[in-house]
């Protein structure tokens, strides 16, 4: 018998202590199940990327919705998995990327955005997204350029404020001799009267080149670079996500896919060419 009403006490205060614990809880959380922690970013359920104002093809980032672009896609990816929804802003040139971003117009800025050290001391950069590196192009009959004092001697197109016209300036060619013409350069740029050579990043290169024979590349300019995406310093929790998004997307094979996607069997030359690649 005694053992028995133990039995029955250990249960009523088994009961009450539940009773006690839903009592000391905010109405509905005894029922309601633990909430998922909400990001440390993005504002109100959106996340805002800056972008360059790009040819609508861009592989990339584009406004498209069938080719959206490498960047878009991976940044769209990146929005879904935390339920966010990606808004894009869109800025005119390069110069106007990393104000934007430390004005509070976006979140990120991404898009083709290479990483160099003036702009690495004003921003944070993710990992790399894309492996990138400049080389020198030209069009027969026009000499192949392959040393420095070759190219410093040209005409060279590049656009006002990009990272290519920072290595061209950096590798001593006078500002003089350096074409800004419009938003973005391509090989097209070679056909302009006023230039002689191009500088530009060696996944559009090889792409390019692929297609018109008569392109011919260079010298490569400087040492192997990334494409990665910017966020401000103090978004820690931001760049942090990203970068963990990046290396586990880069392990899987979705991220082959997006690159076989937008360059074709070019994709495993262009990665090969811009870590491997010696002309310097």
């Amino acid at each position: 018998m005694r053992c028995r009403a133990y039995v029955v006490d250990m249960r009523t205060w088994a009961w009450l202590s539940i009773v006690l614990l839903a009592m000391s809880l905010p109405a509905g959380a005894a029922d309601a199940p633990a909430p998922t922690p909400a990001p440390a970013f993005g504002d109100k359920g959106v996340l805002r990327v800056v972008r360059m104002d790009a040819r609508p093809d861009d592989p990339f980032f584009n406004l498209s919705e069938e080719r959206p672009g490498f960047d878009r896609e991976l940044l769209e990816g990146f929005a879904r998995l935390h339920k966010l929804r990606l808004e894009i802003v869109t800025v005119p040139s390069w110069e106007d990327l990393v104000p934007a971003l430390l004005q509070k117009k976006g979140d990120i800025a991404g898009g083709r955005f290479t990483i160099t050290p003036a702009r690495a001391k004003v921003v944070a950069f993710t990992v790399e997204a894309f492996p990138t590196r400049h080389v020198v192009l030209t069009r027969k009959p026009s000499q192949t350029i392959l040393t420095r004092d070759e190219l410093r001697t040209a005409k060279v197109a590049a656009v006002k404020g990009s990272a290519v016209e920072e290595a061209v300036l950096a590798a001593g060619v006078p500002r003089a001799n350096v074409v800004n013409i419009g938003a973005t350069v391509s090989a097209d740029a070679l056909r302009d009267p006023r230039v002689t050579a191009v500088v530009t990043n060696v996944e559009t290169a090889v792409v390019e080149a692929r297609t018109d024979p008569q392109l011919q590349l260079g010298l490569f300019l400087g040492p192997p670079r990334s494409m990665a995406y910017a966020v401000r310093k103090e978004d820690a929790a931001l760049r942090k996500a990203l970068d963990d998004y990046l290396e586990n997307t880069r392990r899987s094979a979705a991220w082959n896919r997006l690159v076989v996607k937008y360059f074709g069997q070019a994709g495993l030359e262009i990665l090969k060419t811009a870590r491997e690649g010696t002309k310097q």
